[in-house]
């Protein structure tokens, strides 16, 4: 069995001698040349390195040198980590004896989808070459360093390839602040989630100004851990010396120093307790810069001016001012209606409803003394010269108004020259006497009405005529006027336009027998003259043949 065994074995040995030999005539046992990256592993007695007898080639041969990839893999990390190639088979890829100058690795950066690789490119950096992050100098591995070109070996982490300006100090994610547009300003930090919120004027504070630049290590650094808040002081100088304390929370808000806690600071303790508006005064204003001048304060112009300019000053005495007003306000007055009816003018009627300030402020300053008290030294006498004295004696408008109010009138048309009787006493007084409800009747009053009007006069008394044409249009159209006045009166009363007071008989042509029957129709007819249609009363003749046929 020994000897059959060392036979088979010499045999053997001397075939492949034979195979190794004869180059020229078994060349084609190889599929092909290799890479020049794995031109070292040509012939056969490397071809185990890749090759597994009887079967295909398996990752973990490949991975076996590759372990930069391996490394990622199985870290999960990278594109051989992704979905796109997990589990495919290495030479599906990455064919080979193809040749020398085969492109083992098919790959065009252009068309690379970079998310696969579980770095997305966004904001600068899909903007730039891969070359710019792609260089040896930002790889950590030496051996991957060596290499005259690779895309592995970076790290996810920015300060692979930019300088963290923070010396470490803020660790390395730096995108909890920033984003990949711009390193300048941190747009996603968010002071909020420090242990120092920013609220009231801290919002709108430059960052320098708390965040102070140094030197550190040869190199401009920003100082942003490490810095003192427990109080105000290692920002903010404390002008009071430290007379208060510390605590400067205890009187201040961070809206502004000069907004001043009114329940901190015991404001009752001292001689002028503070009320109404004087809670909300800046403590300047009164104390001056250095919050220790004692101000006096036992009237109010100490700090007030005297606003009323003397109005109420009497004997160089300025009259107390809480007698009108109050700490909540100079608009707030305590001044009563029973204390103004104790003046020269009391208040009555529509007076009551009337603010203050539409009788006492003149332009730009209240007045309170000589300001009047008739009716014109506050309102317009709107009926200019249209009411002589006889109406309106010495401009007292109280002769025929209200103080209840302007609509409430009591006059006297009998005293006038025009009585009013039937229709004319139930017609309100604007019927006649307001000149807008007046339109395009006489000349004459059409013009009496636009001079009134010019003059800023709405109503109209003097001027209006008592002829019924003033206000009533004449539909006889001058069929009984003499001159240019109709006398409606002849024929009509006031009660209604039925002619009541018509004597026929006081006519040129008296009715007797059978006329007297007959309808006033049969004999006025509706003619029409000059576009005007009208029932024709004044007949040229009166003989038989104009009505009754022969």
């Amino acid at each position: 069995m020994e000897i059959k065994t060392r036979i088979i074995g010499k045999y053997f040995s001397a075939f492949l001698l034979f195979l190794f030999s004869a180059t020229k005539v078994f060349a084609q046992i190889s599929p092909g040349n290799l890479t020049y990256y794995h031109a070292k592993y040509e012939g056969l007695s490397n071809c185990t390195l890749c090759h597994v007898l009887g079967k295909q080639i398996e990752n973990s041969r490949c991975l076996s040198c590759h372990t930069e990839i391996n490394s990622l893999i199985s870290q999960d990390k990278g594109y051989h980590a992704s979905p796109e190639v997990k589990n495919k088979d290495c030479w599906s890829c990455h064919g080979e004896h193809h040749g020398r100058d085969f492109r083992i690795i098919n790959f065009n950066p252009k068309e690379f989808d970079h998310e696969v690789t579980g770095f997305k490119l966004d904001g600068k950096h899909s903007r730039i070459d891969c070359i710019e992050c792609h260089r040896s100098k930002f790889i950590s591995n030496p051996e991957l360093k060596e290499r005259k070109s690779t895309y592995l070996g970076l790290d996810k982490n920015c300060i692979t390839c930019h300088e963290d300006p923070h010396q470490n100090t803020l660790g390395t994610n730096c995108s909890s602040c920033h984003n990949t547009e711009k390193f300048k300003p941190a747009a996603n930090f968010d002071h909020n989630k420090t242990n120092f919120i920013l609220t009231g004027a801290h919002e709108k504070v430059e960052c320098s100004k708390c965040h102070i630049t140094e030197k550190r290590n040869r190199q401009d650094f920003q100082k942003f851990v490490g810095l003192q808040f427990s109080n105000c002081t290692p920002c903010h100088r404390d002008v009071h010396q430290k007379k208060f304390g510390e605590n400067c929370k205890k009187c201040h808000t961070d809206v502004s120093f000069k907004l001043i806690k009114t329940n901190s600071f015991d404001h009752d303790l001292t001689n002028y307790p503070l009320r109404g508006l004087h809670v909300e005064v800046s403590c300047k204003n009164c104390h001056g810069k250095d919050l220790n001048s004692r101000p006096k304060h036992d009237e109010c112009v100490d700090c007030h001016r005297d606003y009323h300019k003397g109005q109420f000053t009497k004997n160089n005495i300025v009259t107390d001012c809480s007698k009108c007003h109050t700490v909540e306000g100079f608009k707030l007055t305590t001044y009563t209606i029973e204390m103004h009816n104790k003046t020269e003018f009391e208040l009555t009627g529509s007076h009551l409803a009337v603010s203050c300030k539409s009788c006492h402020y003149a332009v730009d300053s209240w007045q309170f003394e000589k300001i009047g008290l008739k009716c014109i030294d506050c309102h317009k006498n709107v009926h200019g010269t249209e009411l002589t004295n006889q109406f309106l004696p010495d401009n007292k408008c109280t002769v025929c108004h209200s103080i209840e109010g302007w609509q409430k009138i009591s006059f006297d048309h009998d005293k006038t020259k025009f009585k009013l009787l039937g229709k004319h006493l139930t017609v309100e007084c604007r019927a006649c006497h307001y000149t807008k409800t007046h339109g395009g009747l006489s000349e004459g009053l059409r013009r009496r009405l636009a001079k009134a009007r010019s003059c800023g006069e709405e109503s109209i008394f003097r001027s209006l005529n008592s002829d019924c044409e003033t206000c009533h249009k004449d539909v006889h159209y001058g069929q009984f006027a003499k001159g240019k006045i109709t006398d409606c009166q002849r024929c009509h009363g006031f009660e209604n336009w039925t002619t009541t007071t018509f004597d026929h008989n006081r006519t040129s042509f008296h009715l007797t027998g059978a006329h007297k029957k007959l309808g006033c129709v049969k004999c006025h007819k509706v003619v029409t003259v000059n576009g005007n249609t009208f029932v024709k009363y004044k007949l040229e003749n009166f003989k038989c043949e104009s009505c009754h046929s022969s």
